[in-house]
């Protein structure tokens, strides 16, 4: 991932447009961040909007601050985006319905082709 990025920086590779935009360093970082309960998270707030992340807390029986720690990194890799409204209240707001997961089984070159 590193050399991939730094590869794009120096405008040696170009990424695609349909090319992934969130990149995770260990499946077990994806397994973290999007475990069950987490995905069951985006559900409900899917689901019903909370204006709140109180009104979170009380849908999900969850700790306010457990909640705003995990909220942060999904917004950070662009799963949620966390929004502030007049009265300073944080509204999560899921980013995707699906994620789609490609887990290569070898390693490839930088600059080999997708095909091969």
């Amino acid at each position: 991932m590193k050399a991939r990025s730094l590869a794009i920086a120096r405008g040696e590779v170009r990424p695609l447009p349909e090319e992934p935009k969130v990149w995770f360093t260990s499946t077990e970082s994806f397994a973290k961040v999007l475990s069950a309960s987490n995905r069951a998270l985006l559900a409900e707030i899917a689901a019903q909007a909370p204006v709140s992340l109180t009104e979170l807390a009380a849908r999900t029986g969850r700790q306010k601050s457990n909640l705003s720690r995990t909220l942060k990194t999904m917004a950070r890799y662009g799963f949620v985006t966390l929004r502030r409204d007049a009265r300073g209240r944080i509204a999560p707001e899921v980013t995707y319905d699906a994620i789609e997961l490609i887990l290569p089984l070898v390693r490839r070159a930088l600059n080999q082709d997708a095909a091969a």
